[in-house]
């Protein structure tokens, strides 16, 4: 997908993953980039990943990365090649860090952001997590087409993640001031990848 940076995606869980003793909980890393995602969005006007989201009856999903998490082939050789040398799969629900991550594929500020994250979250489980996720305005849109079984899932308007709501953190509760200057970024960064 256009925009989609699998460096960036693969890196982060490598990351996540070490920060958790080796291996992590495909879920719980899944979420944790989600809270990257619409945090680093809110903050600098672009997300980490690229990736595009989508709701599941489980919570959102940054698609493509979940991908690399189940070693999809709808993935190409080079974005499978890459990912296998540095995760490991190692049953349904878990997955390690094989390599030191390569740190320098982030900004400062995609750094930054995956830190606050796991100051803030790391501690949840992943079923926590997905619970969280149900109170972001991106997913309850969707809640009732979930409990009528319209559908099994619904992409995510990115705009939608600029919408406020209260994690107990207070990380998504921003004035609306702030939101619009980095609502402008993201909208002139959209228009420079759609010229591609």
């Amino acid at each position: 997908m256009r925009g989609f940076n699998y460096k960036k995606a693969t890196q982060a869980l490598n990351y996540l993953a070490l920060k958790n003793g080796g291996s992590l909980n495909k879920m719980k890393a899944i979420k944790l980039i989600w809270l990257a995602d619409r945090f680093h969005l809110r903050k600098y006007g672009r997300t980490i990943t690229g990736d595009v989201y989508f709701a599941l009856p489980f919570g959102p999903i940054p698609s493509t990365t979940r991908d690399i998490l189940e070693q999809n082939t709808i993935l190409s050789d080079v974005e499978l090649s890459y990912s296998q040398d540095f995760l490991a799969i190692d049953d349904r629900y878990n997955f390690s860090a094989t390599k030191e991550t390569a740190t320098k594929v982030f900004s400062q500020t995609d750094l930054e952001v995956i830190n606050e994250v796991v100051k803030n979250y790391n501690q949840l489980d992943e079923f926590i997590l997905s619970e969280l996720s149900h109170k972001s305005p991106e997913w309850k849109k969707y809640e009732s087409a979930f409990q009528k079984g319209i559908a099994s899932r619904f992409e995510i308007n990115p705009i939608d993640f600029f919408l406020n709501f209260d994690d107990g953190k207070g990380l998504f509760l921003d004035s609306e001031e702030h939101i619009e200057i980095s609502k402008k970024i993201f909208m002139e960064n959209t228009k420079i990848l759609e010229a591609f």
